[in-house]
């Protein structure tokens, strides 16, 4: 059974970090791209950051860039997502999804549950 699951997420103060992770099952991650995504209470779900397993290309949303980093353990067949310097509007459920693709195109295979990120004091 192809299965991501996510985990990591909590709760944490502004200026926080969390280190979210993406853990595949039942496939390889290898030539696939490896996005995150977050959709906060009324609001569209928006990409985070995208990475190309094969080739380590990554990208970034403007509103997290330099804040967030995304990373891959190919043997662990995971994902990372390391969130710094958090601000509140980060709240949110991330998940992350799988496409048999680049991040640059091509649409989302297959979906985690996703996790509660919330920043607060």
């Amino acid at each position: 059974q192809l299965q991501l699951v996510e985990s990591g997420g909590g709760l944490v103060q502004p200026g926080g970090s969390l280190r979210l992770s993406c853990a595949a099952s039942g496939f390889t991650l290898d030539y696939s791209a490896i996005g995150w995504f977050r959709q906060a209470p009324g609001k569209e779900r928006e990409g985070v950051s995208c990475i190309n397993i094969y080739g380590g290309r990554t990208n970034y949303a403007d509103s997290v860039k330099g804040r967030f980093i995304i990373s891959r353990d190919n043997a662990k067949n995971t994902v990372y997502l390391q969130m710094n310097r958090l601000k509140p509007e980060d709240t949110a459920i991330y998940y992350c999804a799988a496409k048999y693709s680049t991040c640059q195109g091509g649409e989302y295979d297959y979906w985690g549950q996703g996790t509660q990120v919330t920043v607060s004091s």
